[in-house]
């Protein structure tokens, strides 16, 4: 299993992926809200502002058209700034200061572009609240000049229009009838919103006609307007009472242009003298006011909570399902513990993935596989330790009970017998001490200096008689002054059980050879018979306990079972290692590999 997991797989990049998910939808949703609340907040702005310049702009339009002059502009300028809250400030068009709705000395430094400029012959209909004037000379309806009645000439129309309005409204009551004023004082009738400029119901034609006023100021017009066309060598023309005009003499035909443009020249020459001149205007923010960029009304509130909500809502959904998929393993492995605990030793988790929780889940089912093989092989060890004990304790209670019943003479023989029976007995019960020991790791070495060559001597004397009953020849081969250090009573032990495992499985005639050599670092003890080998599916098994090639082979031929166990423990003890080749019907190879 490799030590580390591929970022893209591990538990902590899924975290960081899920945790910058949540951060991303958080932090798009707070943009989103900020960036729409923002663009609300300025389009309000923007459009409270624009409305507060049309309303700024179009007060003074109307006070230039109904004044020859800026000296009384003060007042307003003040009431627009309040309604407003707008700092207004009007100039000559050289910057210098007409009025300042801070009042005198307040005007400070004003900014390089002007805001508007303020002529009624002249109208802004960008800035203008409403159609100020025709499409052609845009001038202000408010500037009438010459054109505006006397206070006895409005009276007069005001009474006329009341008793018109009143037999109208008798004579329709279904029409909505209103009196109302012109920009020049001129009482007029609108009927269901439209002014009534015809008719001869109820007196309404008594109301068309011309005042005084009205006629000095229209044939100054027409003068003008002549006197113009004069200059250009254009036909003259008579203008009508709504500043239409028809040609003063029907052999000429006028010039339709030229017409037009000195009609909108007179009336600019004859309005003159009573508008005020132009003036630049400068409406401005004031340094104390700070523009609001966010308000919590109604509807600011609702997205916020909606936006609050759905990220909430997105967090915890995608929460919960990364936590769903990743504490479904972990429930799994505890229901697999649980099941081990109650004595499942075959319970196991499905691996899925190579991330964390599958690795974990492949260690404990390793963990759960070795548990079940030691529980096996602590139950196997039970049942051989019983029935190798059985055997000769069987024998000697056979024995005893024969001698009880005199049916057996408790001799010499007899008592050799008994005491065969408890040395068998006695090495039994020193090899799973030693086992044992090996186990626990406290089995004790005391180490020093061993020559290989003297120690393979001394077990090939030891077990010469042994071999010699058998038939089987020992030889002796080792490097001379091989030197290791470790505890020569335990090796001799060591490589005596591989001898006499070799002596009992090779025939009469056959050859078991010792040999002592150094490789690299280490010393390699070999013991090599010419035996009847070891089949490849039983090698694996030969160091563990109480295993035998032939299970129905006696006591007397088998051995405890054991020796071979101890072997394997007391290299590992040395630091060593044993292992085993075998060809069957050749012979076998034990090597007991330990540290030079």
């Amino acid at each position: 299993m490799p030590r580390d997991l591929p970022l893209r797989r591990s538990l902590r990049s899924r975290l960081l992926g899920l945790s910058a998910l949540v951060s991303l939808c958080s932090i798009v949703a707070t943009a989103w809200l900020v960036v729409s609340l923002t663009a609300v907040a300025i389009g309000r702005e923007r459009g409270q502002a624009l409305a507060d310049d049309a309303r700024i702009y179009d007060t003074l339009v109307g006070y230039a058209a109904t004044h020859p002059d800026w000296s009384g502009v003060g007042p307003t300028l003040r009431a627009l700034s309040e309604r407003t809250g707008r700092r207004v400030t009007l100039t000559d068009e050289a910057r210098h200061p007409l009025a300042d709705s801070g009042g005198e000395g307040s005007a400070g430094t004003l900014p390089s572009k002007a805001s508007a400029t303020v002529d009624a012959l002249a109208v802004d209909t960008t800035l203008a609240r409403s159609a100020t004037g025709s499409s052609i000379d845009r001038i202000d309806p408010r500037a009438v000049g010459p054109f505006r009645l006397t206070g006895r000439e409005r009276d007069d129309l005001a009474a006329r229009a009341s008793r018109t309005a009143a037999c109208l409204r008798d004579a329709g009551p279904a029409q909505e009838v209103e009196v109302s004023r012109a920009p020049n004082g001129r009482a007029q009738i609108e009927v269901d919103g439209h002014v009534l400029d015809t008719g001869d119901r109820c007196g309404a034609d008594g109301l068309q006609r011309r005042t005084r006023t009205e006629t000095r100021a229209l044939a100054q017009l027409g003068g003008l307007v002549n006197d113009c066309l004069g200059d250009r060598h254009a036909a003259q023309v008579r203008l009508a009472d709504d500043l239409t005009w028809v040609p003063a003499d029907v052999r000429g035909a006028p010039d339709t242009r030229a017409v037009t443009s000195c009609l909108s020249t007179a009336r600019r020459e004859q309005l003159d003298p009573y508008v005020a001149p132009p003036a630049l205007l400068f409406a401005t923010a004031p340094d104390r006011k700070i523009a609001t960029f966010f308000d919590l009304s109604g509807v600011n509130r609702m997205r916020i909570v909606g936006v609050t909500l759905a990220v909430l809502l997105t967090t915890v959904t995608v929460t919960f399902v990364a936590g769903t998929r990743m504490v479904r393993p972990l429930r799994a492995l505890t229901g697999a513990a649980q099941r081990m605990a109650d004595g499942d030793q075959s319970a196991r988790v499905e691996v899925a993935g190579d991330d964390e929780f599958g690795r974990l889940a492949a260690a404990f089912n390793l963990m759960a596989s070795r548990r079940q093989e030691l529980e096996w092989l602590r139950r196997a060890l039970v049942s051989d330790v019983a029935h190798e004990l059985r055997a000769p304790v069987s024998n000697v209670r056979g024995w005893l009970e024969a001698v009880e019943d005199g049916v057996v003479p408790a001799d010499e023989s007899l008592v050799s017998s008994l005491l065969e029976e408890a040395m068998l007995l006695q090495h039994i019960i020193d090899d799973l001490r030693d086992l044992s020991a090996a186990d626990a790791g406290a089995l004790e070495l005391h180490p020093e200096d061993v020559d290989a060559a003297s120690l393979l001597g001394q077990v090939a004397r030891a077990h010469h008689g042994h071999a010699g009953s058998a038939g089987v020849e020992l030889r002796v081969r080792a490097e001379e002054g091989l030197v290791l250090c470790a505890d020569p009573m335990r090796l001799r032990q060591a490589i005596g059980n591989l001898v006499s495992n070799a002596v009992r499985h090779t025939p009469a005639g056959g050859t078991v050879a010792l040999s002592a050599q150094r490789e690299g670092d280490d010393v390699v003890f070999r013991v090599a018979d010419t035996g009847s080998g070891i089949s490849g599916e039983d090698l694996p098994k030969v160091f563990d306990r109480f295993w035998r090639a032939e299970k129905s082979r006696s006591r007397q031929s088998g051995g405890s079972g054991l020796g071979l166990s101890i072997v394997r423990k007391l290299a590992e003890a040395h630091g060593g290692s044993a292992q085993v080749s075998s060809v069957v019907g050749e012979g076998s190879v034990f090597s007991l590999r330990l540290p030079g």
